[in-house]
């Protein structure tokens, strides 16, 4: 089977990841899977793809997005394939008029749960017009998928429907092995010595909240725990001042921005997230893919994945944290019994999840005629 992934550009992104991690992971079944881009930019993302699949072909049409000239060049590329997959909206748009003058199938994911473009009601008929054209959605949420049907409505909500049948949900994955497998950071395993440490991977913004760490630090032993905190952002300075007027600031490490964030994890013992909210987004994933406790606040976005597999503490509580910090060091078997249910509960959403729904959907489009 021959397949063409058609995306935008690759700009560092959920779409354009999913799609260089998607490639080789698809070749690996024996599909050829080439890439078609619009904006042909070199990016991180590019080279990356270049060095890792070498027989993969990549058309590059021209430096913008919206260039309605790529319709005819899309045209004639489609034909060497029997699947063309979109992502983002203009790839969307013109693979869909494209696919007039090609009996390709076509395939579409939906990175968003909405867009501007549902605002616009005279845009709707070409939308309902374009998503019609395609053979299967793939919505990368449940909620994403509700939010189209809605949009869409009539067929698209009837159960009994063609039209209900072409869309399914394809939870997005993220490398698991690649976080589990990396090598603990010799740097800050040096730095740490003999105490345990303490890791929130995220930016300093209100709705992060990592003041709490601060705070149930202070009634942890500064003699066997120290706090990192991988990121950067607004509320940085007032979070140092916190961690200076409570007199911990030197057992906080601000980390700053890393590219290594795999080995930072691994060098962690506990990792938490103390966010006011979370999106339902895979960040929490990553922490339990690291084979170590992960502990989170108890708010929308972080209980969904954590409950019954990581820990859990009151919004906001400080007391209840530290004391499930100290659980941890003082109980081997707690720490390992929780390190490897969170782990068991990354390989849900492992990529490989990602890639054996791809393949039933390429093989159920085929099949359909």
């Amino acid at each position: 089977m021959r397949i063409l992934q058609v995306i935008t550009s690759l700009d560092m992104g959920g779409a354009e990841t999913l799609v260089v991690n998607l490639i080789p992971r698809l070749q690996a079944l024996g599909y050829t899977v080439d890439l078609c881009v619009f904006d042909c930019t070199e990016t991180p993302l590019t080279k990356r793809l270049k060095s890792e699949c070498l027989q993969t072909k990549i058309y590059a049409l021209g430096h913008g997005v919206y260039n309605p000239l790529y319709i005819l060049k899309l045209a004639k590329i489609m034909k060497n394939y029997d699947i063309v997959h979109t992502h983002n909206s203009s790839p969307q748009l013109f693979v869909a008029i494209a696919s007039l003058f090609s009996r390709t199938k076509i395939v579409s994911t939906e990175h968003n749960t909405s867009n501007r473009k549902r605002n616009w009601k005279w845009y709707r008929p070409i939308e309902s017009w374009m998503y019609g054209r395609y053979d299967h959605v793939i919505c990368i949420s449940k909620i994403a998928e509700d939010k189209l049907r809605e949009y869409m409505g009539g067929e698209w909500l009837v159960e009994s429907s063609n039209r209900y049948k072409s869309i399914t949900t394809i939870n997005n994955g993220i490398d698991v092995d690649a976080i589990s497998e990396a090598v603990p950071c010799k740097e800050l395993l040096g730095l740490k010595e003999n105490r345990k440490s303490i890791l929130m991977v995220a930016g300093f913004r209100k709705q992060k909240n990592q003041d709490t760490i601060i705070r149930a630090l202070t009634l942890l032993d500064q003699e066997k725990y120290e706090v990192w905190f991988a990121g950067i952002g607004e509320r940085m300075e007032e979070v140092k001042q916190l961690a200076l007027s409570l007199g911990v600031s030197e057992r906080v490490r601000f980390l700053g921005l890393r590219t290594d964030i795999p080995n930072v994890l691994r060098a962690a013992d506990v990792i938490v997230m103390s966010s006011h909210w979370e999106g339902l987004s895979l960040s929490n994933v990553e922490g339990m893919s690291a084979h170590k406790p992960f502990i989170a606040s108890d708010v929308n976005g972080l209980k969904e994945v954590t409950k019954g597999y990581g820990i859990l503490f009151p919004h906001e509580d400080a007391k209840a944290l530290a004391e499930e910090i100290n659980r941890l060091a003082s109980d081997e078997t707690y720490y390992n019994e929780i390190a490897e249910r969170c782990y068991n509960r990354a390989l849900e959403f492992d990529i490989s999840k990602t890639v054996n729904g791809y393949n039933n959907v390429y093989k159920g489009v085929i099949s359909n005629g």
